[in-house]
């Protein structure tokens, strides 16, 4: 029992030390320069503001929305998936668009091939148009041009259908076909005797 009265009294004079501590460390969290009647009626010689900076200069707004407005750059691999990114949410936005709908549609009833390339071509023409006028950034516009440029050049058949030259330029060769070679005939021939 004298035991247990120990060990009560320890633990609250070790709870009433620590209470204490905590109380007078409380005190220190004032900085000592804190003039806490600067609010109330002071001399206009002191009111006054002095040459003296209060702190280091920080730059302006404006210079702090240009260093962090633009992405920093984490690799090329990186840059590039975050163009697909965005290439892919203003795919996105724009594929229930009624102008790229019908564009998309009368490409596809086509009954030619070479009906549904020039059909393709102006889809293509709506598609990315409307990618562009929702782009935000120049590196996804630049980026829409060359899928741009890319589709409609797979639409491109020259050798199905060179497309006419303009006039006073000289046509392009197209390379014919090669025959194939011939198979070099037996000298010797073995009969069989049968």
């Amino acid at each position: 029992m004298l035991y247990r009265y120990f060990l009560r009294s320890r633990a609250l004079i070790s709870t009433m030390v620590v209470g204490v501590s905590l109380i007078i460390r409380a005190q220190d969290a004032a900085p000592p320069s804190v003039d806490l009647y600067s609010g109330q009626n002071q001399p206009e010689a002191t009111a006054t503001p002095s040459s003296e900076s209060n702190g280091p200069e920080l730059p302006e707004i404006s210079q702090l929305d240009q260093t962090f407005s633009k992405p920093k750059s984490l690799g090329k691999d990186a840059d590039a998936l975050r163009l697909h990114i965005e290439w892919r949410q203003l795919k996105n936005r724009i594929v229930n668009d009624p102008a790229v709908q019908m564009a998309k549609a009368y490409a596809q009833a086509a009954r030619t091939d070479l009906e549904k390339r020039e059909r393709l071509s102006a889809y293509y023409e709506v598609y990315y148009q409307r990618m562009s006028a929702l782009a935000t950034t120049p590196e996804i516009k630049l980026t829409l041009q060359v899928l741009k440029a890319s589709h409609q050049g797979l639409l491109a058949q020259p050798r199905v259908r060179p497309s006419p030259t303009a006039e006073g330029a000289t046509p392009t060769p197209m390379p014919s076909g090669t025959p194939a070679p011939k198979k070099p005939a037996h000298k010797h021939k073995k009969k069989f005797h049968a």
